[in-house]
């Protein structure tokens, strides 16, 4: 059988983010340079207030821009995703593999003390998988 490993160890320590009232086109360019599929959404003590997805921004573009024919596609705050499943560090990455697998959910923020310490995503536990097949 194969050993398991926490999410310290394989999740991304400083995920990209990004504050509930910055606009949507600064996430944009936030998740185009640093080429992810999502942000987390903080407040000023880096708590976690909710994620934001380009699925989201796209959502907003599309909609306020193109369909209402408004100027600008919004806040973060308008967009993100406010309930959050989040993770400890010291939690299973296969119980959280399996989360992700029943919620359809691709990543999920790592939490301590109510901060943001990190994000795990599925190629993070796919990488640490790999490790130990």
């Amino acid at each position: 059988m194969a050993r398991s490993l926490s999410l310290e160890a394989c999740m991304v320590k400083n995920p990209v983010k990004i504050r509930a009232d910055a606009t949507i086109l600064d996430a944009v360019r936030l998740i185009l340079e640093h080429k992810v599929s999502g942000v987390c959404v903080i407040d000023e003590n880096n708590q976690l207030v909710g994620m934001l997805s380009e699925l989201d921004c796209l959502r907003a573009i599309i909609e306020r821009v193109y369909i209402r024919k408004e100027s600008s596609p919004g806040y973060v705050y308008e967009a993100m995703t406010r309930q959050v499943e989040t993770k400890k560090p010291g939690d299973d990455i296969v119980s959280v593999a399996a989360s992700m697998l029943e919620n359809k959910r691709r990543r999920r923020p790592v939490v301590d003390d109510n901060r943001l310490v990190g994000q795990v995503t599925c190629r993070q536990i796919l990488g640490a998988i790999n490790e130990f097949i």
